[in-house]
């Protein structure tokens, strides 16, 4: 590889269900590790890449549903593979932005009235333009992709702060937002940055979460052709595991449903589970007859969720 580090160079270590901490004995092998170094490049650890189709040795949880990765990289590994990786999906990332700011339309108004919003695994900072646009203030984002934070608006560049998200970085702040779109599954303990997250929060405040839903019909139809299925992901979560994260991570008012994704053409064919040539071939003919930056709204199987922090009164 050049640029983001070998996987096969991570050293990865046994570990419990990230969620409830159920021994991985317990849990039931759904798929062998499945990986080539060979066919992995600088994008490897970068958001809406052309998937490889590979992953860790995941076992499904069977007290909480989840799917994890046992033996898994190290934190500390993974955050620098993330901030080496490449970036190359700046259209895909506003439309992703768009979605997730029609879906927060019928959260923000109950939100408080005053407080900052902080988008954890901000990118290339396109959500937090539309936060902007929604009339948030006192913005903030946290992103490790070195490439991501330079690819921002140079409006919304100094407001990413370089790195992995550490609630003591903003503990001045109380944001009556925190939004965590797709990363949830890339974090090694997110038990812990959700507990985080919801000391940080303001009184009132949400949790805005995004993340793919292993039980989607799609997905479940895929199998191991599914692109959820990825060395970035150490963690797939069905409706019912989400669940259980979020209650042991402080929230007891929890609203969680799929949600419908819109993307151009291109893009969809990127995910489609056909070999990288062909894979290609078609994005270059949907381009060569102009077809492929039409925009085609589709339910691919994702969980939206939003956790509300209760008043201490």
């Amino acid at each position: 590889m050049s640029g983001a580090r070998d996987p096969a160079e991570l050293e990865r270590t046994a570990r419990p269900c990230p969620v409830c901490g159920t021994a991985a004995s317990a849990g039931r092998v759904v798929l062998e590790e499945r990986f080539d170094p060979a066919s992995l490049d600088q994008f490897a650890f970068a958001s809406r890449k052309l998937p490889e189709f590979m992953h860790w040795r995941l076992l499904q949880c069977p007290v909480c549903d989840l799917l994890f990765a046992s033996p898994a990289p190290d934190s500390r590994a993974l955050a620098d593979a993330y901030r080496v990786a490449e970036y190359d999906s700046g259209e895909e990332s506003l439309y992703a932005a768009r979605t997730y700011g029609e879906l927060l339309c019928d959260v923000a108004p109950r939100l408080p009235e005053s407080g900052g919003a902080l988008d954890i695994g901000a990118g290339d900072g396109a959500f937090l333009r539309v936060l902007r646009e929604l009339g948030f203030d006192d913005l903030a984002g946290v992103e490790p992709s070195h490439a991501a934070r330079e690819a921002a608006d140079p409006s919304i560049r100094p407001l990413i702060r370089a790195g992995v998200f550490s609630a003591e970085d903003f503990q001045a702040r109380r944001p009556r937002l925190i939004s965590a779109l797709h990363i949830v599954e890339h974090l090694a303990d997110p038990l812990a940055v959700f507990r985080s997250a919801h000391a940080l929060l303001k009184d009132g405040g949400a949790l805005f979460v995004a993340c793919h839903d292993r039980r989607a019909p799609l997905n479940r139809l895929l199998g191991r052709h599914s692109a959820i299925y990825d060395i970035e992901h150490l963690q797939l979560f069905s409706g019912r595991s989400l669940r259980e994260l979020l209650e042991r991570a402080g929230f007891d008012d929890l609203e969680i449903r799929r949600y419908r994704n819109r993307y151009p053409l291109r893009y969809w064919m990127r995910l489609a589970p056909v070999g990288r040539r062909a894979k290609l071939a078609l994005i270059a003919g949907l381009d060569r007859v102009q077809v492929g930056s039409v925009p085609l709204t589709l339910p691919v199987g994702n969980l939206v969720a939003v956790a509300w922090r209760q008043s201490s009164a």
